[in-house]
């Protein structure tokens, strides 16, 4: 037993500063462990202000979204009427076309047209001399 006790005795040094290590091993993982807790919040912190933003513009985006739809839907009354616009001012021009084709037609079946500047009768003009 006084073997085991020297032994003891001599390796005291050895467990004490065995005992140290792990102290310090001890509290520089506590230390980590509160670093890491602080990354996490932080990082957590940071993925709530991100997820915010996210929701944020979604919004944003979806009241962009319907403004457009509303957008194309003026835009393609205003086409439609500009298409029935088109369509009324091509009926017109025939109808025009029409129009002049039958006064060209009345013109060519009554004669020419004698106006007040035209003499009725081409003797007129012969008895003066």
């Amino acid at each position: 037993m006084v073997g085991q006790l020297n032994m003891l005795y001599k390796d005291r040094r050895a467990h004490a500063r065995t005992a140290r290590l792990m102290e310090t091993e001890a509290r520089m993982s506590r230390k980590a462990w509160g670093r890491s807790m602080d990354a996490s919040d932080l990082a957590r912190a940071e993925v709530m202000s991100l997820h915010t933003q996210v929701v944020a513009h979604q919004a944003v985006i979806t009241e962009l979204q319907t403004a457009d739809r509303r957008r194309q839907a003026v835009i393609t009354e205003m086409m439609a009427a500009d298409r029935r616009r088109q369509k009324q001012f091509i009926e017109a021009l025939k109808l025009l076309k029409r129009l002049q084709t039958q006064m060209t037609e009345f013109e060519r079946q009554q004669g020419p047209a004698k106006g007040p500047a035209q003499p009725d009768a081409p003797e007129e003009a012969g008895s003066n001399s």
